[in-house]
Formats: structure tokens, C-alpha cells, sequence
């Protein structure tokens, strides 16, 4: 893009602070602390001053200055300084650690909102999220279950791509946060169909051009020709003979329980796993603080840590920071060429999930 800030070699990340009763104040200022994010990244946290301050003391960070900014290109941006753009929304002091409370629930999503305009405005290259709390979500009512549907809203999006990265192991969801049973249901030829042309798409816009895409069974054994469930046989081989015939490079249904070892190997480029853990135990298990969630579909890039508020280690300094500082990281990577190739949006009306 023209303007100057853009042509800097260092994409702005904003980093909206999270649920302020958690872990993820304490995550981001650790990540900060060290020099080496500043050399790729220009990190700007979008939050609120007084919970940052008490994460900096929690962390043994207190020497650490805030440089309170009201316009992203202002920033220091470096190491031993964390920028912030203050909304003054909540006092840190009444808000105690480890439990889910309404005005931390609010001031979370007031956040992200600030965020995501920054974003829209083009003051903000990508963001890196921290984790929130959807009971919070829920006292404060807000409607929206988690991070990946509030931004859907907040940009219109209908069905953004969740995609899992740890190293070099890819893996996109047919459906997010819904029950086993529900997942199931959502397994359908279109929508399977409708999802190997959007990953592919996204994985052309993360910079692979000539993506090899392999589609996990959802049975064990991918159904032994039906005698362990025949929605291989109805729906996952149609699906997969429908993408070729498009012109994509799609292999499956392959087993779950090698999929994933596969494409670790090289065989593939991504992965899409038809429900939630089957994809999440896979990626986690290779290195559970390394693996990050990527959105795509959103005008923006948006990474995420890969784990929640972690109620239990809030406001002990002992959170690790390495999943933070890799979703910061990976926002740097993929921000300058997603902005210029933007995913589309799906071409049919899916079923939510």
C-alpha cells in the first residue's frame, strides 16, 4: 500500500489485552518484554492502562514504560516501552483474578471493537489476541460465543476460516464450537465442498500458491467401506470428486489417526479436520504453545493464542508467554500479503457453526 506507514518493513499488530481477570495481560507483557518481537513487529496494545501496570508489577516488569498513544502511527515501538492506546473502561483494582465477571466480559469485547476499527481504518496492520472468557461474554450479554464469531459480526463476515499453524503443520475446521453431534450434522457435501475452496483460497493468500489439501474421515478407519458409518462413502468422497473436478489438489478422506502425521511429514499443505478436537488434539500435541489460530476470511489477519483465560495461574506470574509471542510473530509474517489478497467470502449460505 502507498502511504508511508505501510511501507515500513514493520507491520503495526494490534493486540487487544483480553479478559483482564486472566492470564492474558500477564502473556502480552511477558511477549513484550522481549527485544526480539520489536525487531519484525510494531506491537501496539489496545487495553487499559491500569490492568497493564499491574501486569507489568505481577511479571517483575515494573521498570517497563507505558507510552499511552491516541494514533497507532505515533508509537515508540521499542523494546522497554509498550504502546497502548488507553479506553479507560475498567478499573483493574475491581477486578479480581480467576473468576468470570460481567464488567471484565465488557471491557474485553470493548477491546476487540477498538481493535477491529483500527483495523478497518487502516491504522493497524493484523492482530494478535490474547485470550477471553465466554462465560464473561455471557454475564456481560454479549451474543456472541467467542473471539472468531464477534469479529465475523464486527465485519460483516458470515463464516470466517479458523486455521491452527504449529511449525509447519496447517489444519482448518469444518465447524468451531458446537457439540459433537451437532459437527457431525454439519458434515454435508456442499458445505465440505464449499470449505476446500475457501482453504485453498486462504492458503494462496498465506502465500501457497499450489496448495495440496487432504481431508481427514470422520469415522474410524474412515468407515471401512461402511461398516463403521457411511459418511465417507455418501459425503466426503462425492465432496472430494466435486473439488477435483474444480481443479483443486485434494486428497481423502484419509484416516484421522495419520492425516495429520502426514501432512506433518510434508504430504500435504493443510489439512481440514471436520470437527473441533479431532483438529486441536493433532496440532496441539506436536507443540502445545506454539500452535496459533489464525482467522481468515476477515479483511484483516487475526492470530490467537491457542488456550484460555487459565483462571488458576491469574495474577501468578507463572503463565508461559511463548504462545503469545508466536501469535504476535505470525501476525508480522502473514499481515503485508494478506492485506493486498483478501479472502473471499463463501459463495453459498453455509450452515453456521
Amino acid at each position: 500500500m502507498a502511504n508511508d506507514r505501510l511501507a515500513t518493513d514493520r507491520s503495526i499488530i494490534g493486540i487487544p489485552l483480553g479478559d483482564i481477570a486472566g492470564v492474558g495481560p500477564e502473556i502480552v507483557v511477558m511477549a513484550l518484554a522481549q527485544p526480539a518481537i520489536y525487531a519484525t513487529v510494531r506491537p501496539l496494545v489496545i487495553g487499559e492502562s491500569s490492568a497493564l501496570r499491574r501486569a507489568l508489577r505481577i511479571a517483575g516488569l515494573s521498570h517497563v514504560d507505558i507510552c499511552v498513544v491516541t494514533d497507532p502511527a505515533k508509537g515508540r515501538y521499542q523494546a522497554g516501552s509498550i504502546d497502548l492506546i488507553d479506553l479507560a473502561n475498567i478499573d483493574a483494582k475491581w477486578i479480581p483474578f480467576g473468576q468470570a465477571q460481567a464488567r471484565a466480559g465488557r471491557a474485553a469485547c470493548e477491546f476487540i471493537e477498538k481493535a477491529v476499527a483500527l483495523c478497518q481504518a487502516g491504522q493497524v496492520d493484523a492482530l494478535a489476541t490474547p485470550p477471553i472468557n465466554k462465560e464473561a461474554f455471557k454475564a456481560a450479554g454479549i451474543q456472541d460465543i467467542g473471539h472468531t464469531e464477534l469479529l465475523g459480526r464486527l465485519t460483516g463476515v458470515a463464516d470466517p476460516l479458523t486455521l491452527f499453524q504449529v511449525l509447519d503443520l496447517k489444519v482448518f475446521f469444518l465447524s468451531r464450537h458446537v457439540s459433537l453431534a451437532g459437527a457431525i450434522k454439519l458434515v454435508t457435501r456442499q458445505r465440505v465442498l464449499d470449505y476446500l475452496r475457501r482453504c485453498t483460497e486462504a492458503l494462496k493468500a498465506l502465500g501457497l500458491s499450489r496448495a495440496r489439501l487432504a481431508v481427514a474421515g470422520l469415522n474410524p478407519h474412515c468407515g471401512e467401506h461402511g461398516l463403521f458409518g457411511r459418511e465417507e462413502v455418501r459425503v466426503l468422497e462425492p465432496a472430494i470428486a466435486d473439488a477435483r473436478a474444480l481443479g483443486l489438489d485434494v486428497a481423502g478422506p484419509i484416516a484421522a489417526d495419520s492425516v495429520f502425521h502426514l501432512a506433518r511429514q510434508g504430504a500435504f499443505d493443510a489439512v481440514l479436520s471436520l470437527y473441533h478436537d479431532q483438529g486441536h488434539i493433532a496440532t496441539k500435541m506436536v507443540d502445545f504453545y506454539r500452535t496459533i489460530s489464525v482467522t481468515i476470511g476477515l479483511p484483516f489477519i487475526r492470530t490467537s493464542v491457542d488456550h484460555g483465560t487459565a483462571f488458576d495461574l491469574a495474577g501468578s506470574g507463572q503463565a508461559n508467554p511463548l504462545s503469545m509471542a508466536e501469535a504476535i510473530r505470525l501476525a508480522g509474517v502473514y499481515a503485508r500479503d494478506y492485506r493486498e489478497r483478501p479472502v473471499a467470502e463463501p459463495t453459498s449460505v453455509l450452515e453456521q457453526a
